[in-house]
C-alpha cells in the first residue's frame, strides 16, 4: 500500500525514481525531478498514507541517474 502510494503522488508530481520493500520491513526508494517536487513528495511521505506507521524518513544525495523516465514500484 505504502508503495502505491509513494508511486501515485510521484507521477502526480512529474519525478522519477522507484521505490520497494526491504526483507528488513522498511521502504526505500529514489526520486529525481524539480527541488520543489522533490520537497512536496518527501512530505507526503513523511505523513504516509492513512493508516500507515511512519517512523522515520532518512534522505541524502546521491548522483541522478540520466534519462530515467517514470516512477516504478520495484519487487
Amino acid at each position: 500500500m505504502y508503495r502505491h502510494f509513494t508511486q501515485k503522488r510521484a507521477t502526480e508530481y512529474g519525478v522519477t525514481g522507484w521505490v520497494q520493500n526491504t526483507p528488513d520491513g522498511r521502504v526505500e526508494g529514489e526520486i529525481q525531478g524539480e527541488d520543489n517536487q522533490v520537497q512536496k513528495l518527501l512530505q507526503d511521505v513523511n505523513d504516509g498514507p492513512r493508516h500507515a506507521h511512519v517512523t522515520k524518513l532518512e534522505k541524502g544525495a546521491i548522483e541522478t541517474e540520466p534519462g530515467e523516465a517514470g516512477f516504478e514500484v520495484r519487487r
